[in-house]
């Protein structure tokens, strides 16, 4: 992945880096969207991109990209390289293939010239902002825009001299948070993960002298809570490892036992349609002299934006800025640079976000009177889970498509290791009932229809969803009652996540995959 963001823009092409998470029908929704040419499939995604290239084979005018096979086992396998040649055969024997190493050995041509873009505004990058299928939302990076943000990240990273950086953000997320071009501009050393665990962070970093890395709460929690088997060997002393973090503000006590294990953390904030981050809390040395739990507070605010865009908090009706008072609402907007092209095949959507000039975030924050911004809420209700963007509209599509759900509404539910999870309240048919269903039905319906990840953790069976006058669900006190739930403890793997279930008389269950 890290060499194909080079060789592909070097190439005259886009580059659009798929979410390794996505489920075939998903994946095959965007390889038609993107009207992709080539695709390069991992060996570990093989049998995903085989049942998404049949789908795409069956669409009535599409066609289905060229493959190519990256064949690296670096991680146990339980097939031997026999094993894995004979599967790939019959698994892309209907498409013609080639095998990515081979490509690079023998493809090339001593004559190449790298074709650079002829306006620094043409397309680098196209990511996704999610895996909907029914309106998939693909945001066009420039060569300037990423430049410009690539430059950015180094600096808000205070990267110095020739960084030792560790990926433990996807290269699937804003191209890396473009970081995949800015530790390249440092000099740098990337150190790679195929698998992201507690004990290999800090392997990796004892190993590798590794300065920089980032991620989103998730890999926070995984740090602080890893055992002190994983914890060996210990951070070597000297500088502290530095983080930048991204999506949920971490709470207050993670960034202190961050601190206390040798990393120094900077929270920041962005969208996709931002190249990635926007923000950063940059740290002021008076700063230094507050109590720790005060230190840790402000060190969760999502700061001031970088050099390659302008952020402001609007009354998105008036368009004016509000004071910076700390109290006052508005919604996070931003131009600049950095700031997508546009949504690919969506001139309707394109203009609706960057109505008035702005960006319009969709989050709402205050500004403080220095100037820090702090986020408050968001005014859509997506879900941020582990990093990923987890739309309720759909999880609640799903819900509905059970034949007992009558009603439900979906909310995110503080989760220790991931942030947050989807918690689904549910009014169940006339004659249904908790015991009758029973959540483990419910989310294993829901998991039977969508990526494991966006399926609900937590099922709650309600007499009657909350309303408003009008008959819109009140979220908010959906929110406020999944809120005194308490949060979902625990450090475990996705594979390892568990479901657990509630009903209004306090009773509830818990299932494992």
């Amino acid at each position: 992945m890290c060499e194909l963001h080079f060789g592909i823009p070097m190439a005259g092409a886009v580059i659009c880096a798929l979410n390794s998470r996505l489920d075939a029908a998903m994946a095959s929704v965007l390889l038609q969207h993107s009207e992709a040419k080539v695709i390069f499939v991992d060996y570990a995604l093989l049998d995903v991109a085989k049942q998404a290239l049949s789908l795409v084979s069956k669409a009535a005018g599409a066609r289905p990209p060229h493959v190519v096979l990256i064949k690296e086992l670096l991680d146990k396998s339980p097939s031997s390289p026999d094993d894995c040649e004979a599967n790939e055969k019959t698994s892309v024997q209907a498409y013609h293939y080639d095998e990515y190493e081979a490509l690079i050995s023998n493809g090339g041509s001593p004559d190449f010239r790298i074709r650079w873009p002829a306006d620094e505004n043409e397309p680098i990058a196209l990511n996704y902002t999610s895996g909907t299928t029914s309106r998939p939302k693909g945001v066009v990076y420039s060569h300037r825009g990423a430049y410009l943000n690539s430059i950015a990240t180094v600096l808000m990273n205070d990267m110095v001299g020739t960084p030792v950086y560790l990926w433990t953000v996807p290269m699937f997320h804003c191209n890396g948070w473009c970081l995949v071009w800015g530790v390249a501009a440092k000099g740098g050393t990337n150190v790679c993960l195929r698998k992201v665990t507690a004990a290999a962070i800090f392997d990796r970093i004892a190993r590798h002298g590794v300065t920089h890395m980032g991620g989103a709460p998730t890999v926070l929690s995984m740090i602080v809570n890893a055992t002190a088997e994983e914890r060996k060997p210990p951070l070597p002393g000297g500088r502290p490892v530095t983080v930048k973090a991204g999506g949920a503000p971490p709470p207050p006590q993670v960034l202190l036992r961050m601190e206390a294990l040798g990393f120094l953390v900077i929270h920041g904030y962005g969208l996709t349609e931002t190249h990635g981050p926007a923000t950063f809390c940059a740290w002021k040395p008076e700063w230094d002299a507050l109590p720790p739990e005060q230190r840790a507070s402000v060190r969760s605010r999502q700061g001031l934006h970088h050099l390659g865009l302008v952020v402001d908090v609007k009354d998105p009706v008036t368009m004016r800025s509000v004071p910076a008072d700390g109290r006052t609402v508005g919604e996070v907007m931003l131009r600049g640079n950095t700031v997508m092209s546009g949504y690919y095949k969506d001139a309707a959507a394109t203009s609706e976000a960057l109505a008035g000039g702005w960006l319009r975030s969709g989050d709402l924050a205050v500004r403080h009177g220095d100037g820090y911004v702090k986020i408050v809420d968001r005014a859509k209700d997506i879900i941020i889970s582990g990093g990923e963007n987890i739309s309720t509209i759909e999880v609640e599509a799903a819900l509905f498509a059970h034949p007992a759900v009558a009603e439900a509404a979906v909310v995110g539910r503080p989760d220790e290791y991931w942030g947050e999870t989807p918690c689904a309240f549910v009014k169940l048919r006339d004659g249904g009932s908790a015991r009758s269903v029973g959540a483990e039905e419910v989310i294993a319906f829901c998991r039977a229809r969508l990526p494991r990840y966006m399926a609900p953790r937590t099922v709650v069976f309600v007499a009657e969803l909350p309303k408003t006058a009008t008959g819109k669900v009140q979220k908010v006190a959906l929110r406020e009652r999944a809120r005194t739930m308490g949060a979902i403890s625990g450090s475990i793997s996705r594979q390892q996540l568990g479901a657990g279930s509630e009903s209004e008389s306090g009773r509830g269950t818990k299932s494992k995959l």
